[in-house]
């Protein structure tokens, strides 16, 4: 206990804490990991959002964001015209350990941390009647899973595990502008997932890239 004193008040001289707000905001793109699969390409969505960051150490903190973010999937039907995607817009609360490295004018880091997350709404954008695509002229249908398309969400509350690694240039010693790019692995499902169900998961995935401004209050 002596020694972890003497450790915590030789930190304590030699690195201030700091306290920085600010927001950020960006792009993603996402696809849905489903059992059995579904052919998909990546849906493209936004991201924006407040962050507040506290670090205490020489390369440790912690971040906190609330965001909107769109998540969802968009199908792929072979060369045939038939389009099909479905957004899911959240609102998002992740929470990092940020380890960080570099200058004083420069700095590299990496993020990692649970994230947890409400489903706000659901749309979808299609250009032919995806509730009875057999009925469709031409619909390749033969050995396609359909019945996600028209599926109402079961699970509107999501979490899973988010890291990230990126860059950030100090400016006048208070201003941030950082550049980051994250993977969100999600861990629920929004669909049920009973044995009688149709699909065993249905969890979200996707790469988020952001641009974010941090001031440093203290």
């Amino acid at each position: 206990m002596v020694m972890l004193g003497c450790l915590s008040a030789s930190a304590q001289r030699y690195y201030d804490p700091h306290f920085s707000i600010g927001g950020s905001a960006g792009i993603t793109m996402s696809k849905m990991a489903f059992s059995p699969g579904v052919e998909q390409s990546m849906a493209m969505g936004a991201t924006f959002g407040l962050k507040a960051r506290y670090t205490e150490e020489k390369y440790f903190g912690l971040i906190a964001e609330l965001n909107m973010v769109q998540r969802g999937w968009k199908q792929t039907f072979d060369e045939t015209p038939f389009d099909y995607s479905r957004t899911l817009t959240y609102v998002e609360l992740p929470v990092f350990t940020h380890i960080f490295f570099g200058s004083r004018k420069v700095k590299g880091f990496v993020n990692l941390g649970p994230s947890v997350s409400y489903m706000l709404t659901s749309s979808i954008s299609s250009n032919f009647n995806y509730e009875n695509p057999g009925s469709v002229e031409g619909f390749p249908i033969a050995n396609r899973h359909v019945e996600q398309m028209s599926m109402p969400i079961k699970n509107k509350f999501d979490y899973g595990i988010a890291g990230g690694a990126g860059i950030e240039f100090v400016i006048k010693g208070r201003h941030s502008i950082m550049l980051e790019g994250r993977y969100y692995y999600g861990l629920g499902n929004i669909f049920s997932a009973k044995k009688k169900d149709k699909f065993s998961a249905s969890r979200s995935n996707s790469i988020e890239v952001k641009l974010g401004y941090l001031f440093q209050i203290k």
